[in-house]
């Protein structure tokens, strides 16, 4: 449900805050359009309906870092795959799980382009990125599925596998080298199966004079939310189909938010909840993302959330923005 970009991957919009890299520079988030990019951009109830444009990064310096002496390529025994991305192993790791696209990684990586000049570097910072490795630009990627935690591998990889020779804004272009540190990986939980009442609404269930249904599946006893208040939530969300769209469980870990700025079922559906519920929903449209989207990615139709509502709170005693979801 998070609207971010992706780390080194396609929709280049600035992690630079977060991962010590100029968001004119690389930022494993990317630059060039395809399937990394349209997971990263796909709707959420997060976000209110007509979706805003998360702001732009900091500009952070890039601290230097020495080129390698094989910048111009990957030696002869550097190992190859098909797509064309070539690496060495710097240093072995002591992990035994390689990490697959939807799994959460953490990683330090300091990068040059062609010229070697320094792109990236989370090092320099100790700012280590921490995301799904397909959130990263192809590369990436890949290469990440090659380690264990604790390992060091130098990669290089093309254009075609980075932000392309002519990316988006100013991420760098053509060819790239990075080194990676893989520091954690953390496998993504088993996404929740699709209830059984998912394609529509039971009998049992309640309803609100503006259409929103919902019954409750655990009790809380805790405080209810107000319009203005912060949230933290777990969830899951569905088309009547049964197709998961969104689920912080899988991902797991909650997300904090404001409930004036997600849909209008979920900023009514909350405030009927206490901190401890968990409550299923059934959305309609036009308390959604309404039946043809506006908003690129966004499910249509009726969605059906099952929401436990874990802590209420004051928005404004946040200090870190990035403690919120946008």
């Amino acid at each position: 449900m998070r609207r971010l970009a992706p780390l080194l991957a396609p929709a280049f919009i600035g992690l630079g805050a977060l991962t010590g890299v100029a968001s004119g520079a690389c930022d494993p988030g990317g630059a060039h359009g395809g399937a990394n990019a349209a997971a990263a951009a796909s709707g959420s109830a997060l976000a209110s309906a007509s979706g805003s444009a998360p702001s732009g990064s900091t500009q952070v310096p890039v601290t230097p870092a020495p080129p390698p002496p094989d910048l111009a390529g990957p030696p002869p025994n550097a190992q190859r795959s098909l797509s064309g991305l070539a690496s060495i192993v710097l240093q072995p790791g002591t992990g035994v799980v390689h990490p697959e696209p939807e799994d959460a990684v953490g990683f330090h990586f300091v990068a040059w382009d062609k010229k070697g000049t320094t792109v990236g570097n989370s090092f320099a910072t100790d700012s280590p990125v921490s995301m799904r490795a397909a959130q990263v630009i192809e590369g990436l990627t890949e290469g990440l599925h090659l380690m264990v935690a604790g390992e060091k591998r130098r990669f290089w990889i093309p254009a075609r596998l980075a932000y392309s020779e002519r990316p988006f804004r100013k991420a760098p272009a053509g060819d790239l080298v990075f080194d990676v540190e893989l520091l954690i990986v953390r496998p993504t939980p088993k996404p929740p199966p699709p209830p059984a009442d998912v394609s529509g609404v039971p009998k049992t269930a309640k309803r609100t004079s503006s259409g929103l249904a919902y019954r409750h599946l655990k009790q809380g006893d805790g405080n209810s939310p107000k319009g203005t208040d912060g949230v933290e939530v777990h969830y899951t969300g569905w088309t009547i189909d049964g197709r998961m769209f969104d689920s912080s469980v899988a991902k797991g870990k909650p997300v904090k938010l404001r409930l004036n700025q997600v849909i209008k079922g979920w900023t009514e559906g909350l405030q009927l909840m206490k901190a401890g519920d968990k409550v299923r929903f059934w959305v309609p449209a036009d308390l959604a993302y309404g039946d043809v989207p506006t908003r690129p990615g966004a499910p249509a139709g009726m969605l059906v959330f099952d929401v436990e509502l874990l802590a209420v709170f004051d928005p404004t005693t946040v200090t870190n923005p990035h403690e919120m979801t946008q």
